[in-house]
């Protein structure tokens, strides 16, 4: 039963002081979670219903393209994680049992589910197979923030498929995306599919789902046809005006100053004429100077791919030690392996002059400095696509992703089968995860408005909010008591808002934060008319329905609400 009056949906007049993004402060407010700690959060009675009808809108798309649903813990033995050269990633829980024997708190399961197959699938004729699951996983997470966005404890669908080969491959692919899609469309959402980077999950591609909502933690390059994770975009940089070339380097004094803009200010060039040096030091220990426009930003992203390692920023006597001092570094004379970011071109380019106070001007790559070309700057409005297409970036959130694994698991696992002329072969596998938290921020960031949330009937706590204007204990009361009956006699979940202590403004001030798509306003003025007034959340339109005709109408009015 939900009536206000003994439910659990505490509700605040203002969000929490640390709250920066509109999800966070309106499902706060709304009495939707409660912050346990820091990245740990709980989901109250309302919101959960939330989360429980878009688990339950995933679960009928997965079902419907014959994946398997079933059930993997989330506390595992260390040792298929040390297989697959996971363990030592840093946002895994480590943790060890009595016996001390290693475990861990699984952030994802792709281990653990490639374990099981390896045991139990033999034959091609087993194949293909998909499997799924919504389960709780553990992040520790350096840098939790956006309420339920970033956090340390999350539940998770990820769905894995296993085929004989690629092109088994590319048809799970292809299903898994079209039952993303329709379950995107299903709760509400605006997003699109961008090309993404495989990360700490390996293999061949990826493509992430993303909602666009100012909250967003990710930047996306968008334009016609073309949507990518900024951390992987390419394009075509904007032009830049260059000085005029030289014949050779000239070196120019530019005491104290070690910033592009204090450079160009003081050479009346612009910013992108320059060439920005930047020392860093792979995993190997290699020190390698990355060059980009110096307008441009570095992408660590795609110099880690780049190299196929991870690299960190080096330390000023690393720099000074190889190269020059810090601020005035420069690839010319610079006797380390130098990468340059493709978007760099021309002659009469400013670089560092590897001493103190001094730049060179007149620099012409290729003719005063070796380099390896490539792609390793982030795109920025503006560029352009191959097609000519001007790129915008807008943030978003993920809501989902899916990855061509191959036999990125399989082989370290030793999940094989035997195909028809009885040969052994790895299994290729694909894994899909959707965060159904994710994609309950992600509406209300969208959806939102002044007054707060704005539910699609998919998957709001409720359909209705009837509120009972007055005290209690009247005619009011026993019409509001008596269509919550009804309306969910015929089916429609309906809250009812019957606190005797609450005033009409606080009950309508509330219904207008909850957010259901519907609200019924039962009150003294409208029963003498023998009518109460309907009010749709997203749109605002009002309608006076006949009490006598109100679960029909009212059925109506959410047919016809998206």
């Amino acid at each position: 039963m939900t009536r206000l009056s003994n439910y659990l949906l505490p509700t605040l007049k203002d969000a929490p002081a640390d709250a920066e993004a509109l999800s966070h402060k309106l499902m706060v407010r709304a009495g939707l979670v409660r912050q346990l700690g820091a990245g740990i959060w709980t989901w109250m009675p309302a919101g959960y219903r939330s989360v429980k009808k878009v688990e339950a809108v995933i679960r009928e798309e997965m079902d419907a393209i014959g994946a398997h649903e079933m059930l993997m813990p989330v506390l595992q033995p260390a040792d298929p994680w040390q297989k697959t050269g996971r363990y030592a990633i840093d946002e895994l829980f480590k943790l060890r049992d009595r016996k001390d024997a290693e475990m861990v708190l699984a952030m994802t399961h792709e281990e653990a589910v490639t374990t099981h197959v390896a045991r139990d699938i033999r034959s091609y004729r087993d194949l293909p197979l998909m499997l799924y699951h919504l389960q709780t996983k553990e992040r520790d997470e350096p840098r939790p923030r956006a309420g339920i966005l970033r956090t340390r404890e999350f539940t998770m669908k990820d769905a894995y498929s296993f085929d004989r080969d690629e092109a088994g491959l590319d048809r799970s692919y292809e299903l898994q995306a079209g039952a993303y899609g329709r379950i995107f469309d299903r709760c509400g959402l605006r997003w699109y599919a961008v090309e993404s980077d495989v990360g700490m999950m390996g293999g061949s591609g990826a493509h992430e789902y993303m909602a666009p909502c100012a909250a967003g933690e990710n930047e996306v390059a968008i334009a016609p046809g073309y949507a990518a994770n900024v951390e992987v975009a390419s394009a075509t940089a904007q032009p830049v005006e260059l000085p005029p070339p030289l014949d050779e380097p000239r070196e120019a004094p530019t005491p104290g100053m070690t910033t592009v803009e204090e450079v160009a200010d003081a050479l009346g060039v612009e910013s992108g004429a320059l060439i920005k040096s930047m020392p860093v030091v792979a995993d190997d220990g290699e020190l390698i100077l990355v060059l980009v426009r110096g307008d441009h930003r570095l992408n660590e992203t795609k110099l880690a791919n780049h190299l196929g390692q991870g690299v960190r920023q080096a330390r000023p006597e690393e720099i000074e030690a190889k190269i020059g001092p810090v601020g005035f570094v420069g690839p010319v004379g610079a006797d380390v392996r130098t990468l340059m970011d493709e978007a760099i071109a021309g002659a009469g380019l400013v670089t560092g002059a590897n001493r103190p106070d001094a730049h060179l001007i007149g620099v012409e790559p290729g003719r005063d400095f070796g380099f390896e070309p490539c792609d390793v700057r982030t795109v920025e409005a503006g560029d352009l696509t191959a097609a000519g297409d001007r790129i915008e970036i807008e943030a978003a959130i993920e809501i989902g992703n899916i990855f061509k694994l191959g036999t990125r698991y399989s082989e370290p696992l030793g999940a094989t089968y035997l195909d028809p002329d009885g040969v052994e072969r790895p299994i290729v596998m694909g894994s899909y995860g959707i965060g159904p938290a994710r994609i309950v921020a992600a509406v209300v960031e969208q959806r939102a408005d002044e007054l707060g949330i704005a539910w699609p009937p998919a998957i709001a706590p409720w359909e209705v909010h009837v509120c009972a204007l007055g005290k209690g204990g009247d005619e009011v009361a026993e019409t509001a008591e008596g269509l919550y009956d009804a309306l969910t006699a015929a089916g429609i979940e309906t809250l009812l808002d019957d606190r005797p202590g609450a005033g009409t403004g606080e009950k309508l001030t509330d219904a207008e934060l909850i957010g259901c798509p519907l609200r019924i306003t039962v009150g003294k003025r409208g029963l003498a008319e023998g009518v109460v007034e309907a009010k749709t959340r997203a749109a605002g339109e009002e309608e006076r329905i006949a009490l006598a005709e109100a679960p029909a109408r009212v059925r109506a009015i959410l047919e016809g609400l998206s």
